[in-house]
């Protein structure tokens, strides 16, 4: 059978035949997390402005120490006095590693960081392809297990959503259910995390993984079809989850502040 080679040329950085406003999707995906990056970590320094009456804002969310509030208490002593503290730096590690490693979010801040590539038949700035086999890339296979991490903070999540649901009065001391627009902020915070965290790649391989034909397990394949379900809006699940922790936190933040009142539906 007779054979020939083929030299492709090989686009330069940028170029396309793409009539499309290409460049659009990257820049929004740059702009997006930049400004997410940016907030987040000034809000996680400030150590303060976190808790307004029942509400807790989840990036301090669980509160290990800090506040008499926390599981163990104030600040303990072996925390150096020129370090650093706040409380949110003891657990925002797990669910940033758990969104820096996700699936989509690698291929949406490598086509707007790194431009690797910057969009589909859009020419890249480098010659060679390396994937994720060599460090330090390889190291986003930790993903699956940033997953278990990132269940378990749902949990502590919906309690503070419970917890959300419970107002003392000043004057007497009394507690009583109560539902305030920071509640409804906490739950929504909840609701769209778990469709993100639920929807993950890894965590449909889990329930699906690990036998040759799924549907002889009737449970694991409802599952499986679930996480499915979830997984098909994974990229809205995702930037959907990352607006609201967000304005959860800011919402928190400016009732503390007493620039915003928290209204008091019931």
């Amino acid at each position: 059978m007779a054979s020939a080679s083929i030299s492709l040329k090989r686009r330069s950085f940028g170029e396309t035949k793409r009539k499309g406003a290409w460049w659009v999707y990257p820049l929004v995906v740059f702009l997006g997390l930049s400004a997410f990056v940016v907030y987040s970590t000034w809000a996680a320094f400030q150590g303060e402005h976190y808790r307004f009456g029942p509400y807790l804002s989840p990036f301090y969310s669980p509160e290990l120490f800090g506040s008499s509030e926390s599981f163990f208490g104030p600040k303990t002593a072996w925390i150096p006095s020129w370090l650093p503290f706040s409380p949110a730096l003891l657990i925002l590690w797990a669910p940033a590693g758990f969104r820096l490693t996700c699936y989509y979010y690698r291929g949406a801040y490598y086509k707007a960081f790194w431009a690797d590539p910057p969009a589909c038949a859009v020419g890249e700035p480098r010659k060679g392809y390396w994937g994720e086999r060599r460090f330090p890339l390889i190291l986003q296979n930790v993903h699956r297990y940033f997953l278990y991490l990132a269940l378990v903070f749902l949990i502590f999540l919906a309690h503070d959503v419970w917890e959300a649901l419970w107002f003392t009065n000043p004057a007497t001391g009394e507690t009583s259910f109560g539902i305030g627009v920071g509640t409804i902020v906490l739950a929504a915070n909840v609701f769209f995390l778990g469709g993100y965290t639920l929807g993950c790649h890894s965590l449909r391989h889990l329930v699906g993984g690990g036998c040759d034909q799924l549907s002889k397990f009737p449970i694991r394949q409802k599952a499986y079809n679930c996480v499915g379900c979830l997984n098909n809006k994974h990229m809205v699940w995702a930037w959907c989850s990352l607006f609201v922790v967000g304005f959860s936190d800011l919402y928190v933040r400016l009732c503390s502040m007493g620039i915003w009142a928290d209204w008091r539906i019931f």
